[in-house]
């Protein structure tokens, strides 16, 4: 498996090739859909998006944990995680390695 990464630039340049926009309007809409998304997370919302996943915020209470090493309690403070779901459909293309 390679360790190759996705970035905003390759989203951006994908939708200059696909779509047909120029490259500062494709960047542009890519910073646009990711600002509403991360938007919608912050305020508590549930984003999902057909056919890809759910992304959604999960408030894990207070807890003890303990350090591994020294076998000390520590508290471990309340907080917000972001969670992702795949879909179905998302979950058997990963297995089966199609690419679409």
């Amino acid at each position: 498996m390679t360790e190759k990464t996705l970035t905003r630039m390759d989203l951006s340049e994908a939708v200059f090739r696909e779509v047909g926009l120029s490259r500062n309007e494709s960047a542009e809409l890519v910073e646009n859909i990711l600002t509403h998304l991360s938007d919608a997370l912050v305020e508590g919302e549930q984003v999902k998006i057909s056919s890809f996943g759910t992304f959604s915020v999960r408030d894990k209470a207070a807890r003890v944990g303990r350090n591994p090493k020294t076998g000390q309690e520590v508290p471990i403070n309340p907080r917000r995680v972001l969670t992702f779901r795949p879909s179905h459909l998302m979950k058997d293309r990963v297995a089966s390695g199609n690419k679409r």
